[in-house]
């Protein structure tokens, strides 16, 4: 059966998710979906994923979205994925499941609420709301703490002490790369007291080399386009009437 993906390389999900494929030799069919574009509010794609964001799957007649699901799925269904991406052992699986489950409601939704209000909005053609940042930024800061106390044990190099990555190292490293498109010395505010995330980090790269870089190579070009909307629009806010000289 013919497997599509239906990604933003924009989105931290999709990368992982695309990362996850090529490590693991799985052939699949890239479909582009360009968020900024407002290409997943298109009827076409809204019969792909009736919730209108990315990533999402097509694998013969069976669809599915959610990232996490999605890594599941293709763990499960395509032969030659290493065990220790997945294991077959239950309680291992649950400890990967309670990761995952905690990503989304701290990491994600830190990393994801202050990156969007403090620089990517301005690529939707919204306004920054460095209020909705500041919040953002403070379980992004909190969210980093927790892995490093608490993720991240003296056992291995990856999440729960594994001495090789899951399916949740990649997803949350891939959350944690998206910092690349601020401000560096904003990255460095936030990570650079995280001594042990920047190595977990550089591991889980390397351990999915050359893949991860190259998924991750649209992170500086990005970069340069999104501070580069940003200036021009602190220039216009300056030039803008009522704004003292």
């Amino acid at each position: 059966m013919a497997l599509k993906l239906y990604v933003d390389r924009m989105s931290q999900p999709s990368r992982a998710i695309l990362t996850f494929c090529k490590v693991n030799g799985i052939d699949f069919e890239e479909v582009k979906i360009q968020l900024a574009k407002g290409q997943n509010f298109s009827p076409e794609y809204a019969e792909v994923n009736p919730m209108k964001q990315v990533p999402a799957l097509v694998h013969g007649d069976f669809k599915l979205f959610e990232s996490h699901a999605i890594l599941i799925y293709l763990a499960s269904a395509f032969s030659g994925v290493a065990d220790h991406w997945y294991p077959a052992d239950l309680q291992k699986r649950a400890k990967i499941h309670s990761v995952l489950d905690w990503h989304h409601s701290n990491l994600r939704r830190g990393s994801a609420t202050y990156i969007f209000n403090s620089l990517i909005a301005l690529a939707f053609g919204l306004p920054l709301n460095l209020e909705k940042a500041a919040e953002g930024e403070k379980i992004l800061i909190a969210s980093l703490a927790k892995i490093e106390s608490f993720w991240l044990q003296d056992d291995g190099p990856f999440l729960l002490g594994n001495s090789q990555p899951s399916i949740a190292d990649l997803s949350l490293v891939c959350e944690v790369m998206q910092l690349e498109v601020v401000e560096t010395k904003d990255r460095d505010r936030i990570l650079g007291p995280h001594k042990r995330i920047l190595k977990w980090v550089e591991d889980t790269k390397n351990a999915a080399a050359p893949h991860f870089e190259e998924i991750h190579s649209i992170m500086s070009p990005a970069k340069d386009a999104l501070l580069n909307l940003k200036s021009m629009a602190a220039k216009k806010e300056a030039e803008s009437p009522g704004k003292l000289a």
